[in-house]
């Protein structure tokens, strides 16, 4: 990184004094501007769907019974097929009457209460996978059960997402994401996929880069996350970007050689089958086409390493609890980050993946390192 880069680094890494007030202040300065965007947003919808939709129908009900992301018909000609339209079935026990459900259907039934689009094309399924385990965070949990854990977390912490990137990274994030740029070699007319773009930080800056002959997609796994980020973009004017719901691991809505630059920022490590993500990353690039994955990674100084777990497993469950009412969530997210493979692994799966020229480059001693490879 260059000495201003490293300057910035060490300016943002002199922690904040922000005491309670200002933290309610952010919270409620947040709350507030997301509601305004809310409201702007569906106002517009409503106007354009006037045509087709009863005016009766309470829209926030609407809302929820409709997918409001891009559809195949609506991507413009030359990008790739929009998102599927067919999603898993989920039995619930809504209907169920209270006093007849017992330990085993309640328990069910608060494993299925996320969004049901986050569950789109999961290709793990107990017919696939049977009892085959991974990990979520430090638990031990069945393949087919990762995908709605994750979305249970991300869903739990959309709203405040931005607000607690800011406070747990004193805002380093911000350059870590312009480093990263900076190595995507984005030009005028390209095509950009953003997966797990999540609040759309990296596709606004690319929605201005590629302009108005160039075209972005914004895809993520969670609904909520996704409605965040369109939220913001359409609010800033960025008309060349489609939002799509897409998993990481089949990529399956996006054709063969679709895409100049696929990136993916903090998102891989919460996939489930890593390496099934990666090749259709390999799958969907145009030949000579770049990936950038910017993700959290192994500190190579040993003393900060031992600091950087201890501010983890503490200030972060704490500083959720404050701020976004939900310790749990970053506590998984401290975990998930420890389960992440280093450096040097994760390169070997690109290659493995068929990407050449790998490399990498650590971020703030290697707490942050951004991967890059070519498809042939």
């Amino acid at each position: 990184m260059t000495d201003n880069t490293h300057n910035n680094n060490a300016h943002l890494n002199q922690k904040p004094t922000i005491n309670g007030h200002l933290q309610d202040k952010l919270v409620r300065d947040s709350i507030t501007h997301n509601q305004n965007i809310t409201a702007q947003v569906q106002a517009r919808r409503s106007y354009e769907t006037n045509t087709t939709l009863n005016t009766g129908i309470d829209a926030g009900v609407e809302n929820s019974k409709r997918n409001d992301f891009t559809q195949v018909q609506d991507l413009p000609t030359g990008t790739p097929q929009g998102q599927q339209t067919t999603m898993p079935n989920h039995t619930t026990s809504n209907n169920a009457n209270s006093d007849t459900v017992d330990n085993t259907s309640a328990q069910t039934a608060k494993q299925t209460l996320f969004n049901q689009r986050d569950d789109i094309n999961n290709p793990h399924t107990p017919d696939t996978d049977g009892n085959e385990e991974t990990h979520f965070g430090y638990k031990t949990v069945n393949k087919a059960e990762k995908q709605a854990r994750v979305a249970d977390v991300f869903t739990s912490v959309a709203k405040k997402y931005d607000i607690m990137n800011d406070l747990m990274s004193f805002g380093i994030h911000r350059l870590w994401k312009r480093y990263a740029i900076s190595l995507s070699g984005v030009r005028a007319g390209q095509h950009v996929l953003d997966i797990a773009g999540g609040t759309g930080d990296l596709a606004k800056v690319f929605s201005r880069e590629v302009g108005k002959n160039g075209h972005v997609v914004l895809s993520d796994i969670n609904a909520a996350m996704l409605e965040v980020g369109r939220e913001r973009l359409i609010n800033a004017g960025c008309n060349n970007v489609d939002f799509v719901l897409a998993n990481a691991e089949t990529l399956a809505p996006f054709d063969d050689n679709s895409f100049d630059l696929v990136t993916i920022s903090f998102g891989l490590r919460n996939v489930t089958d890593k390496d099934a993500a990666l090749k259709s990353m390999y799958r969907v690039l145009k030949p000579g086409g770049r990936l950038l994955i910017l993700e959290f990674s192994k500190p190579i100084f040993e003393p900060l390493s031992k600091a950087y777990d201890l501010y983890s497993f503490t200030a972060l469950p704490i500083m959720g609890k404050l701020i976004a009412n939900d310790s749990e969530s970053y506590q998984y997210l401290a975990e998930s980050i420890r389960m992440h493979p280093d450096q040097q692994t994760l390169k070997q799966m690109m290659q493995q993946a068929g990407f050449e020229n790998c490399d990498y480059h650590n971020l703030t001693a290697g707490i942050v390192a951004v991967h890059r490879g070519f498809k042939a």
